[in-house]
């Protein structure tokens, strides 16, 4: 863009007219220092964005440092200020991939109920790593079978319109869904079916 440069008087007499100061405006002739200071402000104010960006997230939900790498990418800072802000980030511990791995444990195996299968996916999809998503799932209570058995008797008490067939299906779904082996899910769904009819609310059984 080309700036003219006006006089002083004329300039202050606009700026006078607006209520406000004269807008500073480089001239053709700034010296490459000033241009210099110039450029080191605007990656300034990029990185403060950025930064307040990153902020505002972590304060809706905990994010894994491949999340927060993305986002920073996102943003106009340059890759040198994207590490260190990961890096500052993480000293920090606003960035935390074992504490957000053991959030996804709490939140979806044992308030959803979310098998091995359920929970390992939902790490994956929020950027955990491998090796922590395998030492995290070790941790995890070998109780699949008892969890699946509970989800499926309670489950059960809401299908008694339908016919054990039809509730076979469902119950088979719903467990997969959530994330448990098909073996756990057929013992689970045999269990439930029992209970149904030991209540006397079996109706006629289609086999498939």
């Amino acid at each position: 863009m080309v700036h003219f440069e006006a006089s002083p008087e004329r300039s202050a007499g606009r700026a006078a007219d607006r209520g406000g100061l004269a807008p500073v405006t480089y001239l053709p002739g700034a010296s490459p220092t000033d241009q210099a200071d110039a450029a080191a402000d605007d990656a300034a104010d990029e990185r403060d964005h950025a930064e307040k960006l990153l902020l505002q997230r972590l304060r809706g939900r905990s994010l894994s440092v491949v999340e927060a790498e993305k986002l920073l990418r996102s943003t106009d800072i340059d890759e040198e200020a994207v590490q260190e802000m990961l890096e500052r980030f993480t000293e920090l511990h606003y960035l935390d991939d074992e504490k957000l791995a053991d959030q996804i444990m709490h939140s979806h195996h044992e308030r959803k109920g979310l098998g091995r299968s359920g929970v390992s996916a939902e790490m994956r999809q929020r950027g955990l790593g491998a090796e922590l998503i395998a030492e995290k799932l070790e941790e995890m209570p070998d109780d699949e079978a008892e969890r699946a058995t509970e989800l499926a008797l309670k489950r059960v008490t809401q299908l008694d319109r339908f016919d054990d067939a039809t509730i076979d299906r469902r119950l088979t779904g719903f467990l997969m869904r959530k994330g448990y082996a098909s073996s756990v899910v057929r013992d689970a769904v045999k269990a439930a079916l029992a209970s149904r009819r030991g209540s006397g609310r079996a109706s006629t059984v289609r086999f498939r």
